[in-house]
């Protein structure tokens, strides 16, 4: 008997159901996924005052950009009652998109499944797109808001974290990494954004610190908010930790947006060039804007305003050691890192916070082959038994190596003073400097022109009828010979002295010729920096 078989069309037909079933089954996964924790959570959050994960990337990436991985990856675990909590992402959502049409990794905590927690999981994730980043050479930036480890897991969460600090360092200096808190930060997990070259954080709903306010209370006796721990605002001004703040998330995104744009993609690379039409590039300006009193105040970025182009800065930890100035900025459309002593604030002197300051941001610079653009007035190292006590000798020494071993090109104007061991540590011709300019008013001597008198002069002064004549007479005389740029430039320290309003014109001239700079350090595994 002849076998008989079903039609070609009622196979097709089968198939067609069969198939259509599947794309509702994965359709209703995807939809379970984008719900994250569910209404009722997500309204919590925004009761909060917080975007939802998903709303974040939207609002960073560019629109449309954004292709998700790891949409369906849930826990394993079931331990607690974990096993009746199955949310698929695991709490975090990973994916990469652009930013201005620059790829860019990301991942977004999400605080509505699980409280944003940290376990096997959710850790895997957050490394396969830190891998991914390193791989192709692309900036990684978190968006974190976690309760932190996943305590119904255990050691697990904890290794978790591990794997994610490793490749912390392991990307440092390969590719920009930026963390954005926007929630609670907590113990172990507080190191990762640390780990990170930049972290911004938002007034009043985010907070980093290792132990909290009821831990400090039990151990310490202190009563303090979490706010007042571990704020924006605190982070900002006395820890130093948070490089920026945002009065809420929108600004904060903004914030990040634009950040990228003066960043390269990788350390092969260099930062992404602005289109520039030459103009008159004199700014008379400059001309009259230092005070006729050498010991009068004035604000550096007035200074660093008229060198650099109009609108295109953006300053770098405001809040925290005001009397250093650091910052990205472009010039003819390129990219510099700008650094400068603030002679508004202590007169612009280096102590442990600014020296710190300071010497990260030109490590990073140097790192990411962004060219340092440095503003001197400084009087000197702030002297004093706390600076002492506290280490200001290490501490000063760091942004003198951070200046050392850079490579990139490297400009100085020495606008006004520079005394003293302050005058090397501000990226000296002798410690590497390309083009060292310096204002007709620029002081560079060993110390203040009394101080020096009172030394050299003192059995003169103590001798004399009229010490105070004799003082004045001694003081002056020490300031026509050495407080001046002259010297300097007569020993090549100084490569020209420039009047004001031609340091933009110098600065760009200079920039062009040391496009193609290219030095390299010494072999070695790496260097001892002073931690």
């Amino acid at each position: 008997m002849p076998l008989h078989l079903a039609g070609p069309s009622n196979i097709k037909g089968h198939q067609w159901m069969d198939m259509q079933a599947k794309f509702k089954l994965l359709a209703e996964k995807e939809r379970n996924a984008r719900s994250g924790g569910g209404q009722e959570r997500i309204a919590s959050q925004h009761g909060k005052g917080k975007l939802t994960a998903r709303e974040r990337i939207d609002l960073l990436l560019d629109e449309g950009s954004f292709q998700e991985i790891g949409q369906l990856v849930t826990h394993r675990s079931t331990s607690f009652g974990l096993d009746k909590q199955v949310f698929l992402g695991d709490g975090v959502i990973t994916g990469y998109g652009t930013i201005n049409g620059r790829t860019v990794y990301v991942f977004s905590q999400d605080f509505t499944v699980l409280g944003g927690s940290l376990a096997e999981a959710h850790a895997s994730k957050i490394c396969r797109i830190m891998d991914l980043a390193m791989e192709n050479g692309a900036p990684v930036i978190g968006l974190n808001d976690s309760g932190g480890a996943r305590i119904q897991e255990g050691v697990v969460s904890l290794g978790g974290y591990a794997d994610i600090f490793h490749r912390n360092v392991m990307a440092s200096g390969v590719v920009p990494q930026i963390s954005a808190i926007l929630g609670p930060c907590a113990g172990g997990a507080v190191y990762s954004p640390a780990l990170t070259d930049f972290v911004l954080m938002v007034e009043n709903t985010s907070y980093m610190f290792v132990t909290g306010p009821n831990v400090v209370k039990t151990v310490t006796h202190e009563n303090v908010t979490s706010e007042e721990l571990g704020g924006a605002m605190t982070h900002a001004s006395k820890s130093g930790v948070a490089h920026f703040t945002a009065p809420h998330e929108l600004d904060a995104i903004g914030q990040l947006r634009k950040l990228t744009g003066f960043l390269p993609a990788n350390c092969e690379e260099r930062p992404p060039a602005h289109p520039y039409d030459p103009t008159d590039e004199r700014r008379p300006e400059l001309d009259s804007i230092l005070p006729e009193n050498p010991n009068q105040p004035y604000d550096i970025r007035q200074v660093m305003n008229a060198v650099i182009d109009p609108d295109s800065s953006m300053e770098v930890h405001a809040e925290y050691a005001r009397n250093m100035v650091i910052g990205f900025a472009r010039v003819a459309g390129e990219v510099v890192g700008c650094v400068a002593n603030q002679p508004a604030v202590l007169a612009g002197v280096l102590d442990i916070d600014a020296s710190i300051k300071a010497a990260r941001f030109v490590r990073f610079c140097d790192a990411f082959n962004i060219p340092l653009l440095v503003f001197v007035d400084v009087p000197g190292f702030l002297p004093g038994t706390d600076q002492e006590w506290r280490g200001i000798i290490d501490h000063g020494a760091k942004l003198l190596y951070a200046f050392s071993e850079a490579t990139v090109p490297r400009i100085t104007v020495i606008t006004r003073k520079a005394y003293g061991g302050a005058y090397d540590v501000m990226n000296s011709k002798h410690i590497g400097c390309d083009m060292n300019f310096a204002w007709p008013a620029a002081e560079i001597a060993v110390m203040g022109a009394k101080g020096a008198a009172e030394i050299i002069f003192r059995n003169e002064i103590k001798n004399s009828a009229d010490p105070e004549a004799t003082l004045a007479a001694k003081e002056n005389e020490y300031k026509e010979r050495f407080a001046n740029p002259y010297e300097a430039a007569a020993r090549g320290y100084i490569d020209e002295v420039i009047q004001p309003s031609e340091t933009r014109r110098k600065v760009i001239e200079s920039l062009r010729m040391l496009r193609n700079k290219a030095k390299r350090l010494p072999r070695k595994k790496h260097g001892n920096i002073p931690l």
